[in-house]
């Protein structure tokens, strides 16, 4: 994915989580917000699967465990989405182990359980730091 495209889709994703948020207020469980993330790309036209399962593999391909991302957009952004207090470190963790974990190179993280929404977008590096 090109860098203008993935900037045109993250602005997507970031004005429907906007739209959403203003409509819906923080106070509702995560599942809410994900399900309204899903579906109003998908009335854009943009192809959006839900919980997609994740394997997290050893150097020798050997599985060391599995999760689901909430959302993944045109299978090119892994969306994680939160409704808590604030956005902690675990949760830029979380993401960034996504990224990894599917090769994908772009992911946002939105938390809507704050009075003011919270995104922050990634970019999958190629090294990473310990």
């Amino acid at each position: 994915m090109e860098e203008h495209e993935a900037r045109q889709l993250a602005d997507r994703v970031r004005e429907t989580a906007y739209a959403l948020h203003v409509y819906l207020r923080h106070g509702h469980l995560e599942k809410v917000y994900e399900n309204g993330l899903r579906h109003r790309p998908q009335k854009q036209g943009l192809s959006v699967t839900s919980q997609v399962p994740l394997s997290v593999r050893d150097e020798d391909g050997a599985v060391l465990g599995e999760y689901f991302a909430d959302l993944v957009i045109d299978g090119q952004f892994v969306i994680e989405v939160k409704a808590c207090k604030t956005l902690a470190e675990e949760h830029t963790a979380q993401v960034l182990g996504y990224l990894r974990a599917t090769g994908l190179e772009h992911a946002i993280l939105v938390n809507f359980g704050a009075p003011k929404l919270q995104i922050r977008k990634f970019a999958k590096m190629d090294s990473y730091e310990a």
